[in-house]
C-alpha cells in the first residue's frame, strides 16, 4: 500500500485490526509499518511512539464500546436499562477481542478527562445507576462491582475457562439478574463528600 493517503485515524483504525487478529500485545509499529507497505518512520507523522499508539486505540475502542451501549440501553431504565448495558458490553468484548483489551489499559488521566468517549460511559453508567436510587460513594462502588464482574466474566469466558456442562449464556443471564437484585437491595453508606469516578478507571 502506498505511503499517500495514511493519516492518524487510518493508522489507528488498522491497529484496531490488528489487534483483534494477532492480540493487542502484538500490536506494534513495526507491525503496522508492515501492513501499510512502509518503513517504520513514516509512521511517526502521525503517532509519537507505541504507547501513543496504543492510547489512541485505546480511546478509539472505548468510544466504540460506549456507542453500542448507547445504543443498547436507549429508552430502557431499570433492569432492562441493566440487561442490555451488560449484553452489549460482552457482546463487544467476545466480538473484538484485541480492541477490548486496549480498553482496559492504564492511559494518563488527563486524557481520559478530554475524552469525549469516557465522558459518555460515565454519564450512560451513572445514569443507570441513579435509576436505582444510588449516590456517592455507593455510586462508585457499583460501577466497581459491575466492571470487575463483567471484565471478569468475559475474560474467562475467551479464554475457556468455564468447562462444566452448564450453559454459559444461561449462567451469565443469572449474573446479571443477581447484579439487579443486588443493586435494588445496596447497603447504603453515608458520606456525600466522595468524589464520582468515571466508571472506565472507576
Amino acid at each position: 500500500m502506498a505511503r499517500a493517503g495514511l493519516t492518524t485515524d487510518r493508522v489507528v483504525a488498522a491497529a484496531a485490526d490488528l489487534a483483534d487478529e494477532a492480540g493487542f500485545e502484538n500490536v506494534t509499529v513495526s507491525a503496522l509499518a508492515r501492513h501499510f507497505g512502509v518503513k517504520d518512520a513514516s509512521l511517526y507523522s502521525h503517532i509519537r511512539n507505541l504507547q501513543d499508539l496504543r492510547t489512541r486505540l485505546a480511546l478509539f475502542a472505548g468510544g466504540e464500546l460506549v456507542d453500542r451501549i448507547a445504543v443498547a440501553v436507549a429508552g430502557r431504565a431499570g433492569k432492562d436499562a441493566l440487561v442490555a448495558f451488560a449484553g452489549a458490553y460482552r457482546a463487544y468484548a467476545l466480538q473484538h477481542p484485541g480492541r477490548y483489551a486496549a480498553t482496559q489499559i492504564r492511559i494518563d488521566q488527563s486524557l481520559v478527562a478530554d475524552s469525549p468517549a469516557f465522558h459518555r460511559t460515565a454519564e450512560i453508567t451513572y445514569g443507570m445507576l441513579r435509576a436505582y436510587g444510588l449516590d456517592e460513594p455507593d455510586l462508585t462502588d457499583a460501577v466497581r462491582l459491575l466492571r470487575s464482574t463483567f471484565h471478569g466474566y468475559c475474560a474467562l469466558e475467551a479464554g475457556g475457562g468455564f468447562g462444566a456442562p452448564r450453559d454459559v449464556q444461561k449462567s451469565w443471564d443469572r449474573a446479571v439478574d443477581a447484579l439487579h437484585v443486588a443493586l435494588e437491595h445496596w447497603p447504603r453508606e453515608e458520606n456525600n463528600d466522595v468524589t464520582y469516578d468515571p466508571p472506565s478507571r472507576s
